[in-house]
């Protein structure tokens, strides 16, 4: 039996319409669809009828499947013969392990390919209104994982991040929001500069909320996880470019309002 191949796809930020053609078209064509917690339920309706769908996500309070588990089954239905979609919210090299995944697939000899899918970390704060660069505010901006902050021994030099780049987007920063404000202001960022907590973004469930260092940690203390944090001058744009909402009633009334996804399963 010739082996199988596993296609590591970024299923998007949330919006089931950000999946990428490519992503659709194996999504489609799969025998089994291993798929995580923050993928967008409306994307498994593009399932084959027969194909075989494994959730493997974590989720608060239920046992979560170890990631040596979620490798073997990757593996073993590749060594079936099976086309394979590892479905991952956002993009899958981006904090979703997705590149540990393809180490072990590589060491086992099963073929993979790697289909890019659109990140968190841009689209949230763009559907928020929020530019990560922009001509007359900000040149550079960095992606990092909000976990650092806690860490003893951070792979992460806040003493450096805090003021060499413009916009910081924090993936996983909500429940460490404190620390987070902590290191930046020990580090030289100004306690005036502009922050943002955003909350599922690009979803109808999109809650943006706005402040200073010196006030996001009681201003986004209603929000609730899975939040990414923005940090810097371009959070000012908001006030001009927020398009998708200004609160979540109306984003509600806006999704409802687009095109329904069900066009997407025209054939």
């Amino acid at each position: 039996m010739a082996t199988g191949k596993v296609y590591l796809v970024g299923a998007g930020p949330g919006d089931p319409d950000l999946l990428t053609v490519r992503g659709l078209k194996l999504l489609r064509a799969a025998q089994v669809i291993v798929y995580d917690q923050l993928v967008n339920a409306v994307l498994l309706q593009e399932a084959a009828p027969d194909a075989q769908q494994i959730f493997v996500g974590k989720q608060a309070g239920r046992h979560s499947i170890a990631q040596n588990d979620i490798n073997e089954v990757l593996i073993n239905y590749a060594l079936q013969g099976c086309q394979v979609v590892r479905l991952k919210g956002g993009d899958p090299f981006v904090f979703g392990r997705g590149s540990e995944e393809a180490e072990v697939l590589a060491a086992a000899g099963i073929p993979f390919e790697i289909v890019p899918g659109v990140s968190s970390a841009i689209a949230a704060p763009a559907y928020a209104g929020i530019p990560l660069t922009h001509r007359n505010y900000a040149s550079s901006f960095a992606v990092v994982t909000g976990h650092e902050a806690i860490k003893s021994k951070s792979s992460v030099d806040w003493a450096k991040l805090a003021t060499a780049v413009d916009t910081l987007v924090i993936l996983m920063g909500l429940h460490n929001i404190r620390s987070i404000v902590e290191k930046l202001l020990a580090h030289g960022r100004p306690l005036a500069t502009p922050v943002a907590v955003i909350h599922r973004g690009t979803t109808a469930k999109q809650e943006t909320v706005v402040g200073t260092l010196a006030d996001i940690v009681e201003r986004s203390a209603g929000i609730k996880s899975p939040a990414l944090v923005v940090v810097g001058e371009v959070v000012r744009l908001r006030q001009t470019l927020a398009w998708f909402m200004s609160d979540r009633e109306l984003v509600q009334e806006m999704v409802a309002q687009r095109p329904d996804t069900d066009r997407m399963t025209e054939r």
